[in-house]
């Protein structure tokens, strides 16, 4: 895939930028060499690897340390509900934007 002035003045318009010529020039060098090792990247054969979860397990075995899933922190939704100008069965209610 290779840019064209014209779609990085459009990138820069949708991202209210504003490029100098000279800046376009280079935001254009710049995009295209990303997009480049994009392609690149993307012609690489991977469907034999597994995933990693961690970069640490291409090189040694990792195990998950994962934690018990308990609640630590006491309910508090009456609390943060009570400055709410209109709740009804735990949920906040709001007007109606859309007909």
């Amino acid at each position: 895939m290779s840019l064209n002035p014209s779609d990085v003045s459009r990138i820069a318009h949708l991202a209210r930028l504003e490029l100098s010529a000279a800046e376009a020039t280079q935001m254009l060098g710049q995009l295209n060499g990303f997009f480049s090792i994009v392609e690149q990247m993307g012609a690489v054969d991977t469907h034999a690897v597994e995933p990693l979860y961690t970069p640490l397990s291409a090189v040694q075995d990792v195990q998950l340390r994962l934690r018990d899933d308990i609640v630590t922190e006491p309910d508090a939704r009456a609390a943060n509900q009570a400055s709410a100008p209109a709740v009804e069965a735990g949920l906040f209610l709001v007007p109606r934007v859309i007909e």
